[in-house]
C-alpha cells in the first residue's frame, strides 16, 4: 500500500478515493472537475492562463478534468458582438493543426501537475443558441433564450456535422488530451434532434425516437473511430431535462443502452437545458439532489456514470458513491472554489475547505455576461498568473478592522504570506453581512464560507479580537491599517420615517422586530429580493429538505413523468402576507439580479403574490399607511410594517481619523464604496490588496 493511500482521509472518503479502471486506463479517484466555459478560451493569453488554471487543480489531486466548450466547427459558437459590444460565449474551437499548438499548452501543463490526472475537452456545438445567424438545427424552431432562427440541417449539414465532431476529437487527441466529452444536453446541437419539440423533421433524422437519436448515435460512432479504442469518451445526456414535453424516463434509459454500445466510455448526466423553468444549480437547490435520478440511468448501463449539481463537500460526494447513486462525481464550481479540494480531503482537512456557495455570482454570471470567470470566495479561480499569494520578505504588523468579507478575505491572504495579522470586529462574532445572507431561506451554505474563515483565523495564527470597539488611539503601533468597518443602512429623508411601523431589514432578518400582515418593502435590490423572500417564506427551506424543493419547483422524482416537470404544478408555500416590492428605478424589479439566479428569485417572490412595482416616488407615512405616486397618480399603501432596503452608505470615521493623524491606512469592501452590498467585489478587492501588501 503507498503512503498516500494510508492518509486518513482516503480511509474516511474511501470510495471518493478508489480507482476506476476503464480497461485501457485508469482514473486514479472517483472526483471528476466538470466542464465550465470561463471565457479564458477567448483571451489572447487564454491558453497560457488555462494551462495555469487546470495545471493547479491538476496537482490538487483531481482525478478527471472536463475544459469548457469548444466548438468542432465554424457553426458552433463563433464569437460576434451583442449590441452593447460586449464578446459573448463561445468563440474557442478546434478545426485545424495551428489551433491543436495551443491546446497542448493546456494538456502538457496539466501531466507534468500530475502525470495521473486525466484532462477531456468537451465538444460543445451550441446548436440554435449559438450567439450568430448561421446558426443550425435540426429544425427551424426559434430558442426562447435566443434572437436568432436557426437554420434547418438538410442531410449533407448532418453529414458534416458528424465529419466536424470527429475531425474535432481526433485533433483533441493529437492535443495530448485523454478523451473528449461530446455535450448531448442543455438545448445545444445534439439535444435539439432527442425531443420532439425541436425536432419536427420527418426524414430519418426525426419523427420516432429511434430516428430522433440517430444524429447523436452516428457522432458517437464517428468519433470512436477517428480516435480508437483507448481514448475517453464521455457523452453528457439530460437525464432530466426539467422541460414540459421533454425526454421521458423511458427515452433517457434507451439513450444510454446505445450509447454504450455506440463506443461511450462514460456517460455524464446533466439535468436541465438553458430553458428550463427549474433551478438546478442555484443556491436555494438542496445538495446532491439529482444524484437519485443518476442511479436510475447507472442500472441501465455497464458503463460508468458521472453525477453531478451541487455536490460541494466530500462527505456529500462519498454518501452519493455509497447509496450505488454513480461511478464518479463531478465537481465544477467546487474546483473553482478551492482548487485543493482533493487534496485537502486526502489529508483529513476538509474543513479547511474553501467551500462553493453556489451563488454564480462570479462564475456562471460571468460566463454569460461576457466576462472571464472567477469564483467570489476565491478570486484566484481562473487569475492564477495575475493574482498570486507570494510570501512576503518583508512582514508587517497589520490591523484589520471590520471582520466582514472584505476584513476577513484581507486578513487571511496577508497572513498567509506571512504577515502578523491583529482582526477587530465590534461584533460578537466574524461575518459581518454574511451573518445576514446566511438567514435566508435557501442562503444556508454561507455557514460554510464562516466555517472557512474561522478555521482559516485559527490556522494561520491570526489575532482575532471580536466585541472590540476600536479608535485611533489603538493603532499607532501597527504597520499597516485597514479599514473594512463595512456599512450602515441608509435611511431615506421622508415625512414619517420615524414611525414605528418602519424597520431596517437588519432587525427583520435577525428577528428583532415583529413583522405584520401587510408589508411595503422600500428597495428592490438584492437586500430588497432578500427580505421579501424571508418574510414570504413559510415552512422548512427548500435547500435543505429536497421534498420541499420538488414541490416549490414541480418537479416529481418518482415518476419521472417527461422532461421530469411535464403536468407536475408548483406547491407554492408562503406565508400569510400582502407584501409590496418597490423600486424608485423605473426598471424591472429585479433587473440588476445575477443573471443565472435572477430570475429564480423573481418567479419564486411571483409565485408567493407578493406585488412587484417599479417607478415609485415615495411621499409620506402615516398612521394610514405608505403614500407614494405611481404612474404620477398618489396612492396609499395601507400598511402595518414599512421595511427599509433603501441603500447603504460607508462607515469611514475611523479611516478618516487614521488619515488625519498621518497613519499608514487604506480602505476595502464596503467602507470603500457601498452602491450596492458585494461580497464578492469586497473579496476581490481585498485580496488583490492583501497580495501586495
Amino acid at each position: 500500500m503507498s503512503a498516500a493511500a494510508k492518509l486518513p482521509g482516503h480511509e474516511k472518503y474511501a470510495r471518493l478515493f478508489q480507482p476506476l479502471d476503464l480497461g485501457f486506463t485508469t482514473l486514479k479517484n472517483r472526483a471528476i472537475m466538470g466542464s465550465m466555459h470561463t471565457g479564458l478560451e477567448e483571451l489572447p493569453d487564454g491558453f497560457e492562463r488555462m494551462a495555469a488554471y487546470f495545471a493547479e487543480r491538476a496537482a490538487g489531486g483531481v482525478g478527471m478534468i472536463i475544459t469548457g466548450g469548444i466548438a468542432p466547427n465554424e457553426e458552433g459558437g463563433v464569437v460576434v458582438k451583442d449590441p452593447e459590444g460586449n464578446p459573448v460565449f463561445s468563440a474557442s474551437k478546434l478545426t485545424n493543426q495551428r489551433e491543436v499548438e495551443g491546446h497542448k499548452l493546456v494538456t502538457q501543463a496539466v501531466h507534468e501537475a500530475s502525470p495521473d490526472t486525466k484532462i477531456c475537452m468537451q465538444i460543445l456545438h451550441m446548436g440554435p443558441i449559438a450567439y450568430n445567424d448561421g446558426l443550425v438545427a435540426p429544425s427551424p424552431i426559434r430558442s426562447r433564450i435566443s434572437k436568432y432562427m436557426p437554420n434547418e440541417l438538410d442531410k449533407a449539414g448532418i453529414q458534416k456535422q458528424i465529419d466536424d465532431h470527429a475531425h474535432c476529437a481526433k485533433l483533441a487527441q493529437e492535443a495530448g488530451y485523454d478523451g473528449v466529452e461530446i455535450i448531448g444536453s442543455a438545448g445545444y446541437l445534439l439535444s435539439t434532434f432527442l425531443v420532439e419539440k425541436t425536432n419536427q423533421r420527418t426524414d430519418e433524422y426525426g419523427g420516432s425516437y429511434e430516428n430522433r437519436m440517430r444524429f447523436p448515435l452516428e457522432v458517437v460512432r464517428a468519433c470512436r473511430e477517428a480516435v480508437g479504442d483507448e481514448f475517453i469518451i464521455v457523452f453528457r445526456i439530460a437525464a432530466m431535462d426539467m422541460l414540459q414535453g421533454g425526454m421521458s424516463w423511458e427515452e433517457v434509459a434507451q439513450l444510454s443502452r446505445e450509447l454504450e454500445k455506440a463506443g461511450t466510455s462514460i456517460i455524464s448526466t446533466h439535468f436541465t437545458w438553458h430553458e428550463s423553468a427549474v433551478p438546478t444549480i442555484a443556491t436555494m437547490v438542496p445538495r446532491a439532489a439529482f444524484t437519485s435520478v443518476t442511479g436510475r440511468v447507472r442500472n441501465e448501463v455497464s458503463i460508468p456514470v458521472i453525477t453531478s449539481n451541487r455536490i460541494n463537500a466530500p462527505e456529500v460526494a462519498e454518501d452519493v458513491l455509497e447509496r450505488g447513486e454513480a461511478d464518479l462525481v463531478s465537481m465544477a464550481r467546487p474546483m473553482l472554489a478551492d482548487s485543493q479540494f482533493m487534496n485537502k480531503a486526502a489529508n483529513d482537512a476538509a474543513d479547511e475547505i474553501n467551500t462553493c456557495i453556489a451563488c454564480n455570482q462570479a462564475c456562471l454570471d460571468h460566463t454569460f455576461g461576457g466576462k472571464t470567470t472567477s469564483c467570489l470566495v476565491n478570486p484566484r479561480a481562473c487569475h492564477e498568473t495575475l493574482l498570486s499569494y507570494q510570501p512576503t520578505s518583508a512582514p508587517k504588523s497589520i490591523a484589520v478592522i471590520g471582520a466582514g468579507p472584505a476584513g476577513m478575505a484581507y486578513a487571511t491572504v496577508a497572513a498567509e504570506r506571512g504577515h502578523k495579522v491583529s482582526l477587530f470586529d465590534a461584533a460578537s462574532e466574524i461575518g459581518g453581512q454574511f451573518n445576514l445572507a446566511k438567514l435566508v431561506p435557501g442562503k444556508e451554505e454561507f455557514y460554510e464560507t464562516l466555517r472557512y474563515y474561522t478555521k482559516m483565523i485559527d490556522k494561520l495564527g491570526i489575532e482575532l479580537h471580536l466585541n472590540a470597539f476600536v479608535d485611533v488611539d489603538m493603532l499607532g503601533d501597527f504597520d499597516h491599517i485597514v479599514v473594512a468597518t463595512g456599512i450602515s443602512p441608509r435611511t431615506p429623508d421622508l415625512e414619517g420615517i420615524d414611525d414605528e411601523k418602519v424597520v431596517s431589514y437588519i432587525d427583520v432578518l435577525k428577528g428583532n422586530k415583529k413583522v405584520g400582515k401587510k408589508v411595503a418593502i422600500m428597495g428592490a435590490g438584492g437586500i430588497g429580493f432578500d427580505v421579501a423572500d424571508f418574510i414570504s417564506h413559510d415552512g422548512p427551506s427548500g435547500a435543505l429538505d429536497i421534498d420541499v424543493f420538488a414541490k416549490e419547483w414541480g418537479i416529481d422524482f418518482e415518476n419521472h413523468p417527461r422532461g421530469g416537470v411535464t403536468g407536475i404544478e408548483p406547491e407554492v408555500a408562503s406565508a400569510d402576507r400582502d407584501i409590496y416590492l418597490m423600486q424608485r428605478k423605473e426598471t424591472a424589479v429585479g433587473k440588476g439580479l445575477g443573471k443565472t439566479t435572477g430570475w429564480t428569485h423573481r418567479l419564486t417572490l411571483s409565485r408567493r403574490g407578493v406585488k412587484m412595482m417599479n417607478g415609485i416616488e415615495y411621499l409620506r407615512i402615516d398612521e394610514r399607511g405608505l403614500h407614494i405616486l405611481r404612474d404620477n397618480k398618489p396612492d396609499l399603501l395601507e400598511v402595518d410594517t414599512i421595511i427599509v432596503c433603501a441603500g447603504q452608505k460607508p462607515l469611514r470615521t475611523l479611516y478618516d481619523a487614521a488619515k488625519e493623524k498621518g497613519l499608514p491606512v487604506e480602505l476595502v469592501g464596503g467602507a470603500y464604496e457601498a452602491a450596492e452590498l458585494d461580497a464578492k467585489a469586497a473579496i476581490n478587492q481585498a485580496s488583490y490588496l492583501a497580495a501586495e501588501i
